[in-house]
């Protein structure tokens, strides 16, 4: 007597509702994700009595400028001559024109690399500027 086995039966997995969880996966990590902020050159900032928070991060430029003079623009390193050219370019960028320039500068950074920096900013009609610094207590 000869017993045949069972017919092993294929599973198949529904494509119908892939794309609703192709989709619902997509709106998760959406959502979920982060975008990356500036990190910029580590500075110790000076103290301040009287902080104001910024309206808002649209639109801004962000400068770091440590002690040994090296600056960033917006996590790149850039040299003094070319602030103008830079700040400039994202004046004039007709979908998110430079609004501020918020400039993050070492306590120990001497007086004559910041007015270089200003004069920059003057060159590119970059006039709206915020110095940041941490409370004092």
């Amino acid at each position: 007597m000869k017993f045949e086995g069972k017919q092993k039966v294929k599973p198949d997995i529904p494509m119908s509702s892939l794309p609703d969880i192709v989709f619902l996966l997509l709106i998760f990590f959406m959502v979920s994700s982060v975008f990356k902020e500036f990190s910029g050159l580590p500075v110790t900032l000076p103290n301040a009595r009287k902080i104001e928070k910024l309206q808002g991060k649209r639109d801004v430029a962000y400068m770091w400028v440590n002690t040994e003079g090296a600056i960033s623009v917006d996590d790149r390193f850039v040299n003094i001559s070319d602030i103008s050219k830079i700040m400039y370019k994202k004046r004039i960028d007709p979908l998110h024109p430079l609004k501020l320039v918020s400039m993050k500068i070492d306590k120990g950074t001497e007086m004559g690399v910041v007015t270089d920096i200003q004069e920059q900013l003057r060159e590119a009609d970059a006039l709206n500027v915020n110095y940041s610094a941490k409370p004092a207590f």
